[in-house]
């Protein structure tokens, strides 16, 4: 089948890594589906395992890609749940000290065809596109966890999200805008910000701006770009929920503050089955879309990969079959 796929871990030069070419048709184990991709998004993710982060060497060659959505050898139209947990695993799968998502153990989604157990596939709204669904399962689960599961923010309060253009921070503008809550976004370049007005930003400021007031709860996926940023522009008691590092994890930490002004760090790690579930239900109710900044065919995936690389994303890059 046809495929695309990190030969070897490169980390120096991820892109190096990057192959298309033909795979082996994957084989479909008892109590697992073979689903016919139709889309799948890009995420950072993505890069990470190019560059041989979170995957044993020995699991290369690996299929990239986390995220999809096809349809099953009956011709059921699904969505792919990405964490995979041990087998006998009950209970929330983000906790479990074995679970692994697509590409760090078994074989991902930028393929013709893949195969993941049962549960791990979710009947697809028919208001959504197989393009808008293929988003939900990382970028678009993840913000929906950090806003709605962990924060304990209500709408009305204002958020800060920074990094405004990337898969989770669109997201995340998307999701608090049509919840109710104020929403505030940064961004490194006037064209970002002018992305995150687009989206429902009720306002934008440059990266490490001075902030008219300080805001509720604050959204971190940068990591030590922005983090003293992020820890000054709280209200005391404010919240800070953490899901990812983009720009590097080694941030002054600001301790000092956290523990005057009584904030919570709490951090969020992409989401179950039944939050996947729930966030379909929310965007098939309320009419909210992912923002698809580039859509490509597969065989054109080093385009899409290059984009991510060099920062220059506005929305979701989704690679499409025929």
């Amino acid at each position: 089948m046809f495929a695309v796929y990190a030969a070897s871990p490169q980390p120096d030069n991820p892109l190096a890594a990057l192959t298309v070419g033909d795979r082996p048709d994957p084989d479909v184990p008892d109590g697992w589906v073979r689903v016919s991709v139709k889309a799948a998004s890009l995420n950072m993710h993505d890069l990470w395992t190019l560059r041989g982060v979170g995957i044993k060497a020995e699991k290369f060659p690996m299929v990239l890609g986390c995220d999809g959505a096809g349809v099953l050898d009956d011709g059921t139209e699904v969505v792919i749940h990405s964490v995979i947990s041990s087998p006998d695993w009950s209970g929330d799968e983000t906790l479990d000290p074995k679970r692994s998502l697509l590409t760090e153990v078994h074989q991902g989604t930028f393929a013709e065809s893949v195969v993941v157990p049962a549960r791990n596939v979710l009947p697809k709204p028919a208001s959504l596109s197989f393009a808008e669904a293929a988003c939900m399962g990382t970028a678009w689960l993840t913000a929906y966890r950090m806003l709605f599961v962990k924060s304990g923010l209500r709408p009305g309060q204002t958020i800060l999200v920074q990094g405004a253009s990337g898969g989770v921070a669109t997201a995340l503008i998307q999701l608090g805008r049509a919840a109710g809550f104020r929403v505030w976004a940064t961004g490194r370049s006037e064209d970002k910000r002018a992305l995150a007005e687009s989206l429902g930003a009720h306002a934008t400021f440059e990266s490490g701006a001075r902030l008219p007031e300080r805001v509720d709860g604050v959204f971190e996926t940068v990591g030590k770009a922005t983090w003293s940023h992020s820890v000054k522009s709280l209200k005391p008691g404010g919240v800070i929920v953490v899901s990812g590092s983009t720009s590097g994890a080694d941030a002054n930490a600001e301790l000092a503050r956290v523990f005057f002004l009584q904030l919570s760090v709490i951090g969020s790690t992409m989401g179950t089955r039944d939050e996947l579930a729930d966030l379909l239900k929310y965007c098939d109710v309320t009419g909210v879309r992912p923002k698809i900044g580039n859509e490509l065919p597969l065989t054109r995936a080093e385009e899409g990969f290059k984009a991510m690389l060099d920062g220059e994303t506005a929305g979701k890059i989704v690679f499409t079959t025929p």
